[in-house]
């Protein structure tokens, strides 16, 4: 709030005023009418919406505490559901693989739809599919939480490839030291941003 020169808000003849007392600031004397179009603004006001949206995320879902539940011999068919998840929820899916312990997917985002919700849709009906099919040995469960990694445009295709490659490259790293490269690499961009 700021202060405000009442001569400002009404001329000297008017008799419908109203005092208004801020705490750190001085009296403010604000003419009622000036109050109705305040009301009224925030009464009609509408919220944003995004009409273009090219926001590209890089999920990656764990297991209950890391356990690979999740077999070789299922994994085409988990991932194809949850294709099927992603594009009935109006985003892309761009690339999508499924390792023993976890799920890296990488979506467009539509834009009525924030993360937190995607990523619970997919982590419900996919939990439930799993465990009605008999997909993994025992109950399925996913961990409460995933990680989200922004991608850039023109990192779309060597993040592809990479999701694509995830046999390849987990011969040479186990999913710790993945996950523990990911956060450092984003973990120094918010860093950087906050020296700024």
């Amino acid at each position: 709030m700021h202060y405000l020169k009442p001569k400002t808000l009404f001329p000297p003849y008017s008799n419908n005023k109203t005092t208004l007392v801020a705490r750190d600031y001085a009296p403010k004397t604000i003419n009622l009418i000036t109050l109705l179009k305040i009301f009224y603004f925030r009464q009609n006001f509408t919220q944003m919406k995004i009409e273009y949206n090219n926001l590209y995320i890089h999920f990656v879902f764990t297991t209950y505490n890391r356990i690979p539940t999740l077999i070789e011999k299922s994994r085409s068919r988990i991932e194809k559901y949850i294709t099927g998840i992603i594009n009935n929820n109006g985003c892309r899916l761009y690339a999508i693989y499924a390792n023993p312990e976890h799920v890296h997917v990488l979506v467009s985002l539509d834009p009525n739809l924030n993360p937190e919700s995607l990523v619970t849709i997919i982590a419900d009906s996919s939990q439930r599919f799993i465990n009605e099919n008999k997909l993994c040995a025992g109950l399925f469960q996913w961990q409460q939480s995933c990680s989200a990694f922004s991608v850039s445009k023109g990192d779309v295709d060597r993040v592809c490839k990479y999701i694509m490659n995830q046999k390849e490259h987990h011969k040479r790293i186990d999913y710790s030291q993945e996950h523990e490269v990911f956060l450092k690499f984003y973990q120094q961009t918010i860093e950087k941003k906050k020296e700024e």
